[in-house]
C-alpha cells in the first residue's frame, strides 16, 4: 500500500475531502496560503489515520497541490 495520497482521497467522519479551486482565495496573503497548506497536509496524515508517513513530504505535497490549483 502506498503512503501517499492526495487530498481528494481523504476522508473527515468518513466522508471524502477534496480541496478545489473553489476554495482558493483569488487574492491570497501569505497567512492564507499557510493555512490552506496545513489543512491540506493535516488531511493527507488523516486520510491514512495518522499511521507513518512523513509530516514534511504531507507539507511538501499539500503545498505542490495548493500552489498548482492557483494557477
Amino acid at each position: 500500500m502506498s503512503n501517499q495520497s492526495t487530498a481528494s482521497n481523504n476522508k473527515i467522519d468518513g466522508k471524502p475531502h477534496k480541496i478545489s479551486k473553489k476554495s482558493l482565495p483569488h487574492s491570497g496573503n501569505g497567512a492564507e496560503r499557510f493555512n490552506m497548506i496545513s489543512d491540506a497536509a493535516y488531511y493527507r496524515a488523516l486520510g491514512r489515520g495518522f499511521d507513518g508517513g512523513d509530516s514534511m513530504e504531507d507539507w511538501l505535497m499539500a503545498e505542490s497541490e495548493i500552489d498548482g490549483m492557483s494557477h
